[in-house]
């Protein structure tokens, strides 16, 4: 099995546990208290040689974890769910496992993300303005994400899944090369 189709059905698990009734947590706060635990796992090198290294008992890495847990304040279940995944020795695919519940997530809401990369900060208009012409395209709600890309010279970029929106300058003269050359 692939590591996407494991880290699928993770994603998966825990979007149904939040989702149940009663479970105490939203799926945004078990999205956050993943995003920070796998924050605060990459930034410590102890730490992830302890979560994954197989030398280290599970008994040891448990209390490890619910030290953490009760230090960043996560709810019951997202520790538990970070138990499962360290005793099954998944702990490598977190990053893999949270991109995966993310989109489930996104799924689930009707919302659909995007990569702006412009060549230079958009005002909060701007953005807003840029959203609401992708929300129209897609016929979705858009949460986008913003980058500079020097490299751009002037304009902008969008990612869009699979799907590439290049009204950047650059584009335009690629674009324009491309047809020259073909023409010669």
């Amino acid at each position: 099995m692939s590591t996407l189709a494991i880290a699928n059905q993770y994603a998966k698990a825990l979007l149904e546990s939040v989702s149940q009734a009663g479970s105490g947590a939203t799926s945004e706060e078990a999205l956050s208290q993943l995003l920070q635990f796998d924050a605060v796992l990459k930034s410590s090198r102890d730490l992830h040689t302890i979560l994954l290294s197989p030398a280290v008992a599970h008994a040891q890495k448990q209390k490890v974890l619910g030290r953490l847990a009760e230090t960043l304040g996560m709810h019951g279940l997202v520790r538990n769910f970070l138990f499962v995944v360290t005793r099954h020795r998944r702990l490598n695919l977190l990053g893999e496992i949270r991109d995966r519940y993310q989109a489930l997530l996104d799924e689930t809401l009707g919302l659909v993300r995007a990569k702006v990369s412009t060549a230079a900060p958009l005002s909060q208009e701007q953005r807003m303005a840029l959203e609401a012409a992708l929300a129209q395209v897609t016929g979705k709600e858009m949460r986008c994400g913003y980058e500079v890309d020097d490299s751009l010279v002037g304009g902008l970029a969008v990612r869009v899944g699979s799907t590439m929106y290049d009204g950047s300058v650059r584009g335009q003269l690629d674009s324009l090369r491309r047809r020259l050359t073909s023409e010669a």
